[in-house]
């Protein structure tokens, strides 16, 4: 079993940064693909950013030039930089990731802009 469990939200201002964690736990072999989702009250969830075990990262046109996805493999543990945070990107962020022939999620994590 994996377990995920994301860190680095909070209460930002309009154009601030924030760095979000993922660390993974438990029997990982190798994680073939790696996400981040997040939802807003009243909306779908959605794809924020997402990486393929050796492909590119891919973006939400909505955070493109402005979100980086990352992971460090030796800590077992993916992040999400936010630069130029808005208002909009208020949500839940939470992470998954593929591994072991199955899909595992974090709990999310709590981003809040203020304008």
């Amino acid at each position: 079993q994996v377990q995920l469990v994301e860190s680095g939200g909070g209460l930002v201002q309009a154009g601030g940064s924030l760095r979000l964690s993922c660390a993974a736990s438990g029997i990982i072999f190798n994680i073939n693909a790696m996400n981040w989702y997040r939802q807003a009250p009243g909306n779908q969830r959605e794809l924020v950013a997402g990486i393929i075990s050796g492909g590119s990262p891919s973006y939400a046109d909505s955070v493109k030039g402005r979100f980086a996805i990352s992971r460090d493999n030796a800590k077992n543990t993916m992040y999400l930089q936010m630069n130029s945070l808005k208002p909009e990107d208020t949500a839940v962020y939470s992470c998954n990731v593929f591994t072991g022939g199955k899909w595992y999620w974090g709990q999310g994590t709590q981003v809040t802009v203020s304008s």
